[in-house]
């Protein structure tokens, strides 16, 4: 009998955490940011504009984030500044 009441509490206590866990993605999916404008932005000042936005956007899309201003300030976004491409160089403008 005891076999069956925790068998039944273990499997409520999955549901429950299988809806929390599906909430919270859910949520995390709804905060996508505008990554088109804020590339046009960061890479307004470049001399290679149309690079920069194809790496901007590429970053953006991974990481969900883009630095504030036209340049620097690469600490606000943690994965956007560790991104590097193959030959070890940084991939975000």
């Amino acid at each position: 009998m005891a076999s069956a009441k925790t068998s039944i509490l273990f499997a409520i206590l999955c549901l429950v955490l299988l809806l929390i866990f599906d909430g919270v993605q859910f949520q995390a999916e709804a905060q996508k940011i505008d990554c088109e404008n804020r590339c046009n932005y960061r890479c307004s000042k470049s001399s290679r504009h149309k690079m920069c936005i194809k790496a901007c956007n590429t970053c953006c899309q991974r990481c969900n984030c883009v630095p504030p201003g036209t340049s620097g300030n690469e600490d606000v976004c943690p994965c956007y500044a560790n991104m590097t491409t193959h030959g070890g160089r940084h991939k975000c403008p």
